[in-house]
């Protein structure tokens, strides 16, 4: 009888061992998702500033239009700080309604369009903001995957006791903000 309950002791504690394993390596994984997405909205911000000091030159009467976008830009930074998904995909979508009006101010002067730095930048933050939507589908299928551990049982009992917390989805408000900005200057073949 007591190798039974013994037996028993062990196989739970293997069981428990497992389940702690698999959302440990979850857990970790959703933070090296959140880890990539961080680093490439770091690289958009710095883009972003980029863009706004070359138009800066051109545009000299459009100072509420580069406010807005400097201003999107600072909160998108603090919020990527706070390692908050939903304050950060917010913040991440006013910049992005910030940026187009850029570019869309950009059509009203021939020289910035013409201008292959401004280009160049553009053409930069196009690919970075695919590379972001890459991440952000990555971290959301890691955190759907740990969200659905944590929430299944056995799992479920194990993940309450030993505090497991459901992540947050990287989600955009507006579906519009899901698109690229684009703007196209005639340039392209």
């Amino acid at each position: 009888m007591g190798w039974i309950v013994l037996g028993a002791i062990v196989m739970v504690a293997a069981i428990a061992g497992g389940i702690f394993n698999r959302l440990v390596a979850l857990r970790n994984r959703a933070a090296s998702a959140w880890a990539d997405i961080d680093v490439q909205l770091k690289r958009r911000h710095d883009l972003v500033e980029n863009l706004v000091e070359t138009v800066r030159g051109y545009v000299k009467h459009e100072r509420d239009t580069l406010e807005g976008v400097v201003r999107a830009r600072n909160q998108a930074e603090t919020a990527r700080g706070s390692g908050d998904a939903k304050e950060t995909a917010r913040a991440e979508g006013a910049l992005t309604a910030q940026i187009r009006s850029l570019f869309a101010l950009a059509e009203a002067y021939p020289q910035l369009k013409a201008d292959t730095r401004f280009t160049d930048l553009h053409r930069s933050l196009e690919t970075l903001e695919t590379e972001i939507q890459n991440a952000r589908r990555y971290y959301n299928a890691v955190v759907r995957d740990f969200n659905t551990r944590i929430q299944s049982f056995p799992d479920l009992i194990f993940s309450r006791l030993l505090g497991f917390k459901e992540r947050d989805f990287f989600e955009l408000e507006d579906r519009a903000e899901a698109t690229v900005p684009r703007v196209d200057f005639g340039t392209r073949a």
